[in-house]
């Protein structure tokens, strides 16, 4: 890290991965924080931010997206920070404004999100300031359809959330939904390669440098992808899963199970893909791949996040 060379005013906080990096902007006469992590979380977040600020204030907060890994601590932030003005991208900010946690997809992901109010839009093709530094706002659609990433094109750093990771990228969740997304991922991919920035800072991860096989790997990721829904749509399950050990810790097996099978994310990947399996056998199958892929222990009846 010592070797990267973020613009002055930038402190990155690498959460773990049921909380999205935090990115915090300090400039001679405000603050700005870009995505606030998980809900459970959101104590530990607004505890780092308070802590950097050292007695200012918060003045801004952006979010990148609205998945509850990314906007989850937006509420205690607001409450943190009576006048803290909150920026998000204006596709679902109808959603936001009546409160409609199905539709803002909360639900049907098994995921919790409270409720936070909004004071204006982070509209792409436009630039805002951050930490005394034009910052440009491109659209990403992909991942989430309205999504936006962040530029600064002197450092060329990159605020790339679940657009580009290091190793891979975010689940492409329109494509649950029956939608096509794969294009836009894609589309997304090329504008990152137009703007050709040197450092990335990640929704998950560390921050790193550019390549060009960063981009390539995502690629063949994507392709492989398109040649397979079937294979996104089980990646996607076990993301899901991932989460909930994440968020959980540990939970029985059965409560496991009853979890997903009232989750529309699964409900849906289940009957497009594997309808003729019992649902307690498909979670029984990916839970092996998961134990399997060291990122879960199962003892008995009991089901833990490693």
């Amino acid at each position: 890290m010592t070797s990267i060379q973020l613009p002055n005013g930038i402190q990155v906080f690498e959460r773990g991965w049921l909380s999205s990096n935090n990115i915090l902007f300090l400039g001679s006469a405000s603050s700005a924080l870009v995505d606030s992590g998980y809900s459970t979380h959101a104590e530990q977040t607004t505890g780092l931010v308070s802590a950097a600020l050292q007695q200012r204030p918060l003045d801004l907060l952006l979010n990148t997206h609205l998945h509850s890994d990314h906007c989850g601590g937006n509420a205690a932030l607001q409450r943190s920070y009576p006048e803290l003005q909150t920026l998000i991208p204006p596709g679902h900010a109808s959603l936001v404004s009546s409160w409609d946690p199905v539709a803002l997809n909360y639900v049907p992901s098994g995921q919790h999100c409270p409720r936070f109010k909004f004071d204006g839009l982070l509209l792409p093709g436009t630039e805002i300031q951050l930490a005394d530094t034009p910052w440009q706002v491109h659209a990403a659609p992909g991942h989430d359809p309205h999504s936006v990433i962040l530029f600064e094109p002197r450092s060329q750093t990159l605020i790339s959330a679940d657009a580009l990771w290091e190793k891979g990228f975010g689940v492409v969740f329109p494509e649950l939904d029956g939608e096509t997304a794969f294009d836009e991922v894609a589309a997304t991919f090329d504008l990152i390669e137009r703007l050709d920035p040197c450092w990335v800072i990640p929704g998950h991860g560390p921050v790193f440098g550019y390549r060009a096989e960063v981009l390539a790997n995502a690629r063949e990721r994507l392709n492989a992808f398109v040649k397979n829904p079937e294979r996104h749509a089980h990646h996607a399950v076990k993301v899901l899963l991932k989460f909930k050990l994440l968020e959980q810790q540990q939970l029985p097996f059965a409560d496991f199970v009853e979890w997903a099978a009232n989750t529309s994310y699964f409900q849906r990947i289940h009957q497009r893909f594997v309808p003729s399996v019992p649902i307690e056998h498909w979670m029984e199958q990916l839970t092996q791949e998961l134990v399997r892929s060291e990122v879960a222990r199962r003892e008995g009846d009991m089901v833990y996040n490693a």
